[in-house]
């Protein structure tokens, strides 16, 4: 059975189609990452200015997610996510050319950044709440390991392909990026699978803050998911401050810019092996037991950091404290589709992933500042510890402890749903 299953993913031809044009679509978005930084520093020599421009997609993250989880609801996902993919191109080409004719402005930069975002937010929000129509509820699993080792792949090669396009010409990354976004779009269009059930009554006049609350407070009656999406929050303030952290006690040990790429990569590594083996341990355990792990694991290996004596051995502990997470990830993000009705899949995932990125950046903002103020080391102890005090409440919670296997719905949440989906309608 475990062979026909994953076989039949494999021969599942739309989500070959989805896969690899995010795929292609993530390798021209790592280019282009690389590539703006260098573009605004190149233009206006002001540091600030590159900052703000990467974090403009995170702020219209936060600022249109809720938004865009209602709208995705609401209008057709598959037209959504080509006009998406279809809108990043004509924004990264016109990048491109500007860069091309010597006329890019700061102010198209910001343009692109913004629009980007808000086109970007609503593809992610689109795709997620669309998968589990695409490859069915006994694939669902296996179709999010293989995008987070999809994910994890980009992240170790995508890097040094990104630094030979920019090598290539200041442009160059920009029209891949370009040209990537078009090819998923033509991926799209050629899925023939539907990515959404039929709407028995239209929304349209229904106002999107209603819609919003709906899904906010479908999400709020499920114990489990609303704990452990608390507790994910709680955990990614500690990621984002734990990307600088690394660099900076990397650079303590003397590190190179190629050794600090190394312990990364190391990161990636633990993560792709990871998201190769959650399909099998989200089937396998309990949720509730992956979440308990998962937070002991990384609160009894976080504090290696601190005592690693060379780069080579931080990039082990990187790739160690970075297995587990994506079983955790591929477990709830089922157990989470799986339980939500469809007409409520956008808004659910919208309001899971704002509260999430919110978190991840309010812990790289003070990152900074908290390394400065305590030192590096002392903070990789801080974090150990507020990683020791989620995997204690998380322990202590019955109803994580008591969560059945991802996908499945424990009794009190078995009542919920169904009175929730029939209120909805």
């Amino acid at each position: 059975m475990k062979t026909r299953r994953g076989s039949g993913l494999f021969r599942n031809r739309d989500f070959s189609l989805l896969l690899s044009g995010q795929l292609i679509s993530s390798i021209g978005d790592q280019a282009q990452s690389m590539a703006l930084p260098l573009t605004v520093l190149a233009l206006t020599g002001s540091a600030g200015r590159a900052g703000l421009v990467l974090g403009l997609g995170t702020i219209s993250y936060l600022v249109f997610g809720l938004v865009a989880g209602a709208l995705v609801d609401r209008w057709d996902r598959k037209t959504t996510m080509i006009w998406c993919e279809l809108g990043r191109t004509v924004l990264t080409a016109g990048v491109a050319a500007a860069l091309w004719s010597d006329t890019l402005t700061m102010a198209q930069l910001y343009a692109t950044a913004v629009l980007g975002g808000i086109l970007t937010t609503l593809f992610q929000v689109a795709n997620t709440a669309a998968l589990p129509n695409v490859v069915g509820p006994r694939q669902l699993s296996a179709a999010l390991g293989r995008s987070q080792s999809a994910a994890g792949a980009v992240g170790i090669f995508g890097a040094p392909l990104a630094g030979v396009l920019y090598a290539l010409g200041r442009t160059v990354p920009y029209a891949v990026n370009a040209v990537s976004f078009a090819v998923s779009a033509a991926s799209l269009r050629l899925m023939r699978a539907r990515f959404q059930v039929d709407r028995q009554a239209a929304r349209t006049k229904v106002r999107v803050t209603t819609e919003i609350r709906e899904g906010l407070g479908w999400l709020w009656r499920r114990p489990v998911i609303r704990f452990l999406t608390l507790v994910s929050a709680a955990d990614k303030v500690r990621y984002g401050a734990g990307y600088l952290l690394i660099i900076t006690l990397a650079r303590q040990l003397g590190a190179s810019t190629l050794w600090i790429g190394v312990v990364f990569s190391g990161a990636a590594l633990g993560a792709m092996a990871g998201a190769l083996v959650s399909d099998r341990a989200t089937r396998r355990f309990p949720l509730g037991l992956i979440a308990v792990v998962m937070l002991w694991l990384e609160a009894l290996m976080f504090p290696l950091y601190a005592l690693a004596p060379d780069p080579l051995t931080l990039a082990a502990v990187a790739a160690a404290e970075s297995l587990v997470a994506p079983v955790y990830m591929v477990a709830m993000t089922t157990h989470q589709l799986a339980i939500t009705p469809d007409e409520l899949r956008g808004r659910t995932t919208s309001a899971v992933s704002t509260l999430t990125t919110g978190a991840l950046s309010i812990g790289t903002l003070a990152g900074g500042a908290l390394i400065t103020a305590v030192g590096a080391k002392t903070l990789v102890w801080l974090c150990g510890a507020w990683l020791l005090v989620l995997a204690v409440l998380t322990t202590s919670n019955r109803a994580v402890r008591q969560a059945p296997p991802a996908g499945t719905t424990a009794p009190h949440e078995a009542t919920l749903a169904i009175e929730t989906t029939d209120a909805t309608h």
